[in-house]
């Protein structure tokens, strides 16, 4: 059956066949783990919350691609669930560094290529025609994911300061719950974009553990700044919009239209 083959002869959405590309990504999840495991003899932890985040990854996105009746799971969506398998990789050796020494080498490499990776979806998506919604939201939740497993290995040296860098989109999120206006889409910005990609290059070098602690510290506090940055200029933008005349808000989409 071919995997883009979702509408039966009577034009009912059927999800089987895209459901089966989250089932390849729960196995490659669970495969990456038993390597990871025989390679360090990863302990309970590592392996409990490596397959917390297989099963979560699963049942969040079949339940998603069910929602949103996508014709086929795509190739984009295909390498952002490849990075989503490292990420889960990264997430048990972090868990399991409570409990021994981590194989720093192991989790800076895991690390290194979901990074290189992060990027590479979009691309997939534009030049084969395939973006949606979806595939732009599962890609931003598996970097917001990986940000936050980082900052908590590097806090275990550095204290849980830390732990700010990655809940502060959480915060974000939670926060637009109570102020629907911080909901409103944003203007896109290569600021924000670039800010964003650096927070996983830095808090990687800090907990690549290479350098002196002090520098380490100047590199997650780096991090920090630019984040804190780009949140509060978006947030300042959002507010300052909330509070503009709809009139005033349509004649500048009229102005602007390459913004949009």
């Amino acid at each position: 059956m071919a995997l883009n083959n979702t509408y039966d002869a009577y034009g009912t959405y059927d999800a089987r066949p895209v459901q089966q590309e989250t089932a390849v990504g729960a196995a490659a999840q669970i495969l990456l783990l038993a390597l990871l495991g025989t390679a360090i003899g990863m302990g309970t932890a590592g392996w409990l919350t490596g397959l917390a985040f297989a099963l979560a990854s699963w049942a969040v996105l079949s339940r998603a691609l069910h929602r949103s009746r996508l014709p086929s799971f795509g190739p984009a969506n295909r390498v952002t669930l490849g990075r989503a398998t490292l990420v889960g990789g990264v997430t048990a050796l972090v868990a399991d560094s409570f409990s021994g020494a981590p194989p720093v080498s192991l989790l800076v490499g895991l690390t290194a290529v979901a990074l290189l990776l992060d990027g590479v979806d979009g691309k997939v998506a534009r030049r084969t025609g395939t973006c949606s919604p979806l595939g732009a939201r599962f890609d931003m939740e598996v970097d917001a994911f990986l940000i936050l497993v980082l900052s908590v290995y590097v806090a275990a040296d550095q204290g849980p300061w830390v732990l700010l860098i990655g809940g502060m989109r959480y915060v974000f999120v939670a926060a637009a719950r109570v102020w629907p206006w911080l909901t409103a889409p944003l203007p896109p910005s290569t600021a924000r974009k670039t800010v964003a990609a650096l927070q996983g290059v830095l808090l990687l070098v800090a907990g690549a553990d290479l350098l002196p602690r002090p520098v380490n510290a100047g590199v997650v506090m780096l991090a920090l700044g630019l984040l804190v940055w780009s949140f509060g200029r978006d947030v300042l933008w959002l507010w300052r919009t909330s509070r503009m005349p709809r009139t005033t808000l349509a004649r500048a989409a009229v102005r602007e239209p390459v913004a949009r």
